[in-house]
């Protein structure tokens, strides 16, 4: 069997918490894992830091809010950017990926890499759609705890 020789230079996108290696799957969800931190703890971060009315007197709800929304969605902008490069990056795996199999179409080892990376691929694209599930979620709850003391759409 011939050994493929590597087709991408390695590359991997900085995230919190670790380095977005686009080429292990495994890897790319747990460090997107680390990455939705924040969301999975919205929660929290809204019960310890947005006052309820009795406590309204002893911190600044609008700056809070404000904090958290600016955060939530640098979050969120960073892991759809790092998502949507490693499709790219394996968008172009796939297709040199395809010009092989075209110029050697009995050769199994490149068929089998393409199905493993059209695989990777496929799940890739599907976190935009997890992605979409989480930000959503977390809008609504920053949303439903955060409306009366601070609004987006009115502070831009």
């Amino acid at each position: 069997m011939d050994r493929l020789p590597v087709r991408t230079s390695q590359s991997s996108m900085a995230a919190p918490g670790g380095t977005l290696n686009c080429e292990d799957f495994s890897m790319f969800q747990e460090v997107l894992k680390a990455m939705r931190t924040i969301d999975d703890r919205i929660v929290h971060a809204l019960n310890t830091t947005v006052p309820t009315a009795s406590f309204s007197g002893k911190v600044d709800a609008s700056q809070t809010c404000r904090e958290l929304y600016e955060s939530l969605l640098e979050a969120h902008l960073s892991r759809d950017k790092a998502i949507k490069a490693c499709i790219t990056e394996t968008s172009a795996v796939v297709a040199q990926l395809r010009e092989e199999r075209a110029k050697d179409s009995d050769n199994l080892s490149i068929i089998k890499q393409l199905r493993k990376e059209q695989t990777k691929l496929k799940l890739m694209q599907s976190e935009l759609n997890v992605e979409e599930v989480v930000n959503d979620r977390s809008l609504k709850v920053f949303s439903e705890r955060c409306r009366i003391h601070y609004n987006p759409r009115q502070s831009k």
